[in-house]
């Protein structure tokens, strides 16, 4: 069980059930009034790749485990419902005793992720479930984008060393730890995230300000003073006045006594025409001696500068990224959703399949208990994810035909080498199936977990502009059940 701290977990995380859209409680006062219950699936897949990417990250899965073991309504929750006055006392009476006593499988976090795939199942009585759906998007959603988007840094910097510099633009403190703990697993190597580093295990980086410089007489007076304070953690930030005529020229002479002293030390640039200013720094340095420094650069910097950089063959050898990283930059949200996938049906004692139709073929959903298969080839790469029934199997050396997930006329037909199933069972009965790890280790496992699974994608699949589409298909067995559906639909 988690560790609390003055009614949140160590995480900082909200472990009340009014985290929740006020109309799932409405709704869920509805079912407990008409006597509607039993058990249901719901699956939370999303529909798009931000970034226009060719991949996504999971993230935020483990954080959500935690909070849904400990996921209550407090007396003063269940006060202020009474005071919106629209809740019955026996829908709040039950609400005193509720908890998730369901069953949740999801992917590994860490995993690469692609559009229309459950990545979280979740069996359970409805109102349960119901309930339960603002805390599974939220949590999951806002740390895959941001470990989304650290994992296109991460490649742009040809997987640099790239510090995670967000907190002060990250979207408040709950905003930040998130950002932080996610960014870790999509491949930042540290964080100037001091608490982050404390609670998740994370590695704290970070020398000093342009005000730090200032306080000081002169430039080169602040770069001794720093150095003979850190000599072995020394990056002198050099554009503060003028990166070229006095920065560079008093970080060498500031330098200098470090090597003197059997030191090393680096620049770091935070402003101008990086390509340019870092290839004269080179310079500069080489011609002083000092080869081995070695040159850091922040200032609002994008999957697509950096990959620039690296294409121009700047000599960079950390990279400083906050801002674009920690919001998402450009994509504001990660488009996940919850959708009803299966329900048990009282006339026959079964459960039977539900689908969500639309004019947009997009958000038609897919219906039914469904697993998903990865396939790789027999050079170990994943050649396409399958959806499939839940009482389905795929066997690895056999060809199997595969279906379009909007059940559209486009197939293909596959025999695999290697065949993985994704989802993995979590929670049995509302508890963790396995003993929740210390935030540190799970953390690395979910950061390992990624850079395993990158190597899986060709390289098509990584391009930061105009990535090949991955394939997520349908099986024969889930295709005709979507299209039955489909076609009784027409017939209303």
């Amino acid at each position: 069980m988690a560790t609390k701290e003055n009614g949140c977990l160590y995480n900082d995380s909200i472990t009340s059930a009014l985290f929740t859209d006020f109309y799932e409680l409405t709704m869920a006062q509805g079912y407990w009034r008409e006597n509607m219950n039993e058990e249901v699936v719901f699956d939370m897949f999303f529909r798009r790749q931000p970034f226009n990417g060719g991949f996504s990250v999971f993230a935020g899965i483990e954080t959500l485990l935690d909070i849904i073991t400990e996921f209550r309504f407090s007396e003063s929750d269940i006060a202020y419902l009474k005071e919106q006055g629209i809740f019955d006392q026996g829908f709040l009476d039950y609400l005193k005793d509720f908890r998730f006593t369901g069953d949740l499988y999801s992917f590994e976090e860490g995993s690469i992720i692609f559009p229309q795939e459950p990545l979280v199942r979740i069996h359970a009585p409805l109102i349960e479930a119901q309930i339960l759906e603002g805390l599974v998007l939220n949590h999951v959603n806002f740390q895959s984008l941001i470990a989304t988007k650290t994992a296109r840094v991460w490649l742009a910097s040809k997987k640099g060393n790239v510090m995670e510099f967000g907190l002060r633009r990250a979207q408040g403190p709950d905003g930040a730890m998130s950002a932080t703990r996610a960014s870790y697993i999509g491949g930042a190597a540290g964080t100037s995230n001091t608490l982050a580093g404390k609670r998740f295990g994370i590695p704290v980086m970070g020398t000093m300000a342009h005000s730090w410089i200032m306080s000081f007489p002169s430039e080169l007076e602040a770069f001794e003073a720093y150095a003979k304070i850190y000599p072995e953690k020394t990056i002198f930030l050099i554009d503060t006045y003028d990166t070229l005529k006095s920065g560079i020229k008093n970080a060498i002479k500031a330098g200098a006594k470090l090597v003197e002293q059997g030191y090393n030390f680096g620049v770091r640039l935070d402003s101008g025409d990086i390509s340019y200013l870092t290839t004269e720094v080179r310079k500069e340095l080489d011609k002083a001696g000092f080869p081995q420094a070695f040159i850091s650069v922040s200032n609002e910097l994008t999957e697509e500068i950096i990959s620039t950089l690296v294409l121009q063959n700047a000599p960079i050898a950390s990279w400083g990224v906050g801002t674009h990283m920690v919001t998402g930059g450009n994509e504001s949200s990660f488009t996940g959703v919850y959708k009803l996938a299966a329900r048990h049906d009282k006339a026959s004692g079964k459960m039977v399949p539900a689908m969500k139709f639309s004019d947009n073929p997009a958000k038609t959903t897919n219906p039914g208990i469904k697993n998903v298969w990865r396939l790789f080839d027999a050079n170990g790469l994943a050649k396409a994810d399958i959806l499939a029934l839940e009482d389905e199997v795929i066997e690895p050396g056999k060809e199997y035909r595969y279906y379009h997930p909007m059940g559209d006329y486009r197939t293909f037909s596959f025999s695999a080498a290697q065949i993985k199933p994704m989802l993995k069972k979590r929670l049995a009965k509302g508890e963790r199936v396995e003993p929740r790890l210390p935030e540190a280790e799970q953390l690395q496992l979910s950061r390992h977990k990624m850079q395993q699974e990158i190597e899986t994608l060709d390289a098509s699949y990584k391009r930061i502009l105009n990535p090949h589409i991955y394939k997520v298909s349908m099986s024969e067995k889930l295709k005709d059940l979507k299209m039955g559906f489909i076609r009784e639909n027409q017939k209303r």
